[in-house]
């Protein structure tokens, strides 16, 4: 669609997104101020964009709702949260910031809590039945008869993983003759497990890269795609 036939709306959006893509790569010649502006600009609707989800999705529905319109029960329900947002009012006061210490323990022990049980049933237990499950030569056996690759495939994602979590052992042994060092069998293993990390972190990267290099390219060719007809007039 040329610029001639869109909306109003959609070529103000389209000149804005110009303009700001610009503002964005303005980086290149160094900080600057419309980078800077770009950057508050994007750091306020998101913030606004939050607030907004927010207000829509928890407070008005999950609060004020049953506060005004619930039963009994579910006033009395909704207390104990009301009680906890006010108490965190008071962090804004270096005086009484005291006052809101419960409320800011009661969310990080639920956040530590969500996030080791989040650890342990959607990481560590999935890893290590999957681990387990790589040399099931009945349910994933490749069907070209090819066993030892298949094999081979197995081990070498046990020994990745194995040497990982090796690596992150940090016990030693108390010596008297010089600082505490873990045993050699130990750190030869680790050696192991930090190569799988080097090249997982590689990887990563790779990856992280090639979306950011893929983003690059889609906002080069809308820059070309709104420029080329305003200079043509199409």
């Amino acid at each position: 669609m040329s610029l001639a036939d869109m909306s109003l709306p959609d070529l103000v959006g389209t000149l804005l997104g110009f303009f700001l893509t610009l503002m964005v790569f303005s980086y290149a010649f160094g900080d600057n101020a419309l980078f800077r502006a770009t950057i508050h600009i994007f750091i306020g609707v998101s913030a606004g964009y939050a607030a907004i989800v927010a207000w829509y999705n928890v407070i008005w529905p999950q609060l004020f709702l049953p506060l005004v319109f619930g039963s009994q029960s579910e006033r009395l329900y909704i207390l104990f949260p009301l009680v906890l947002s006010g108490l965190l009012l008071f962090k804004a006061s270096p005086r009484l910031s005291w006052v809101g210490s419960p409320a800011v323990a009661y969310l990080v022990g639920v956040g530590v809590a969500v996030g080791i049980g989040g650890a342990i049933l959607g990481t560590i237990f999935p890893q290590t039945q999957a681990t387990i499950n790589l040399l099931d030569t009945g349910a994933g056996a490749p069907p070209d008869g090819s066993l030892l690759f298949f094999i081979a495939q197995g081990v070498l994602i046990i020994l990745g993983t194995v040497t990982t979590l090796i690596y992150f052992h940090f016990g030693a042994r108390n010596r008297v003759s010089g600082a505490p060092r873990r045993p050699e069998w130990v750190e030869f293993l680790a050696r192991v497990g930090q190569v799988f990390i080097a090249i997982t972190l590689g990887v990563i990267f790779a990856g992280v890269f090639t979306a950011s290099l893929t983003a690059m390219i889609e906002r080069v060719q809308f820059i070309y795609d709104v420029f080329v007809p305003l200079l043509t007039g199409q």
